[in-house]
């Protein structure tokens, strides 16, 4: 079984697009998990809409913010796969089936995307050669490229993730590098999806950050003392994957 696990915020130009470009891939008894952060235009309306059984709401109270949205969709999600999702991407044809394919002998999947614009123009037709993406601990705390819409995982990796820290700058970081602590982690090189990047992404990835050389620097250690926090209690309690 298959969680898609959605976070949404006034989505309403995109949305509609992204959830049909996932459900054809799905089987009857997977599952979409929308978490709404409080929208206020008519993305619950197009949603429900759809009529599409497999399709989820999970109730908030909203103003959660980006980490905790993603977080509230995580923690109800029941599939043995999980994949993140964002509101306004589109998935290509053979994203499931190619992450699956991976997910057999690694832990977490990230695979590439071709960056395109709000009307789908192609801006780089490559995520991962823009970002320079691979695997490592210390390579991606320098250089995040554990980029949450690309990103699929088994479902055991929630048990070493959840809670997900305060303080933790993104979901998909603390997940990525979680993920290569304990297990095998795959960069996959195939573009599997579209990168949309507008005016109202909830993130500046693929862009200049905005923070300073010393907030980064400050972030960065914070980090890094979160998962060595956590790895510890996770091999206190004997958790840790050894495949």
């Amino acid at each position: 079984m298959i969680s898609v696990c959605l976070a949404t915020f006034n989505g309403s130009c995109f949305v509609e697009a992204q959830l049909r470009s996932i459900l054809p891939q799905l089987n009857d008894d997977d599952e979409i998990l929308i978490s709404d952060d409080g929208s206020v235009d008519n993305t619950l309306d197009i949603i429900t809409s759809i009529q599409d059984e497999r399709i989820k709401i999970v109730n908030h109270n909203g103003n959660l913010g980006v980490v905790k949205n993603f977080e509230c969709a995580l923690s109800h999600a029941s599939g043995e796969y999980i994949f993140l999702c964002d509101q306004d991407d589109i998935w290509l044809p053979n994203k499931v089936d190619r992450c699956l394919q991976v997910l057999a002998d690694h832990l977490l999947v990230v695979s590439d995307c071709r960056v395109v614009d709000k009307n789908l123009n192609e801006l780089h037709p490559s995520f991962f050669g823009l970002r320079k993406s691979s695997e490592g601990v210390v390579k991606n705390l320098y250089k995040n490229s554990y980029l949450g819409c690309c990103m699929a995982f088994r479902k055991e990796l929630l048990a070493y993730a959840l809670p997900v820290p305060e303080h933790v700058p993104m979901h998909d970081m603390w997940l990525g590098l979680l993920a290569n602590c304990v297990g095998k982690v795959k960069f996959l090189p195939e573009a599997l999806m579209l990168y949309r990047r507008h005016d109202k992404n909830a993130s500046p990835t693929a862009q200049k950050s905005n923070f300073s050389v010393y907030q980064q620097l400050i972030y960065r250690i914070r980090l890094s003392f979160l998962l060595i926090k956590r790895l510890v209690l996770l091999h206190s309690q004997r958790k840790l994957i050894k495949s």
